[in-house]
């Protein structure tokens, strides 16, 4: 009888170690799973960025994604005073101190049935250009403003993208900007040479006091690539912002800086 009852008892002992194996077998095999259930798409996810990562690094389409994208939002640094509350509208005749602070977007200042001439005195040479108040009223309308108030004077060109044919400016570096955004006006631009464009970030209604100039072919590769706003056009010293983006050093962010300081001495606005 005691033999029987030691064979029966280590019967069940095995029969229980069995049992715990099998279990331990079992939560494995359930904690594999789970680990393969989220790996699987975890690797998945990552080749899916690094193979678009990849096909977006080729010379069009990285640029395309950086192109005149001010991330993060720009903030207001350049020296000048500040506007709280309504923007008024600036004095007409140059003399207006020195504002580079607002806190909302100006009321419309122009007479969109006048020509209006934006003048670039750089220290690379003198840029013309013809604003586009029939197309775009109120981008022109914001950047008269901010021309009045002294925004712009004493600002710098601190990209040249040789990549995209592109020289930006409006700031000293790609976060400055006048403390306001404001909406996109029109879509379907297309960019070709001698254009004056709204920088903005990857956001829809970003712009502020940013732009670049299209000086060369390149710059076709941002057609259909969101809505960057042409309100002007170059009508003397298109070779100017040709020879500032030949500056270009190669070294920086956004395609590159110039490899001297190119400065915006005064930007003054003729009305006719």
């Amino acid at each position: 009888m005691g033999t029987d009852k030691r064979a029966r008892q280590k019967a069940n002992r095995d029969r229980a170690r069995q049992e715990r194996i099998r279990k331990q077998k079992m939560t494995t095999v359930r904690k594999r799973g789970l680990l393969l259930g989220v790996g699987i798409p975890a690797i998945i996810g990552v080749l899916f960025l690094i193979s678009n990562f990849v096909m977006n690094d080729s010379s069009s389409d990285t640029e395309v994604d950086a192109a005149l994208d001010l991330t993060p939002e720009p903030t207001a640094t350049l020296p000048g005073l500040q506007i709280t509350g309504k923007t008024p509208c600036p004095k007409t005749d140059g003399t207006e101190a020195r504002v580079t602070i607002f806190e909302q977007a100006p009321s419309m200042c122009i007479d969109p049935a006048k020509s209006y001439t934006a003048t670039f005195n750089t220290s690379e040479g003198v840029i013309e250009v013809a604003l586009d108040t029939k197309k775009t009223p109120s981008t022109v309308n914001n950047f008269v403003t901010l021309s009045r108030y002294g925004y712009y004077d004493t600002s710098f060109i601190f990209r040249t993208d040789t990549n995209l044919d592109i020289i930006q400016g409006g700031g000293s570096n790609n976060t400055d900007g006048p403390g306001y955004t404001i909406k996109d006006e029109g879509t379907g631009f297309t960019y070709t040479e001698g254009d004056l464009v709204m920088a903005r970030s990857s956001g829809a209604d970003s712009g502020g006091g940013q732009f670049f100039f299209v000086t060369g072919p390149k710059a076709s590769v941002l057609d259909g690539q969101g809505t960057y706003v042409t309100f002007g056009k170059i009508t003397k010293g298109l070779d100017v912002a040709q020879a500032i983006l030949a500056l270009n050093s190669g070294e920086g962010d956004l395609g590159g800086a110039p490899s001297k300081p190119v400065k915006i001495d005064i930007l003054s606005i003729t009305e006719k």
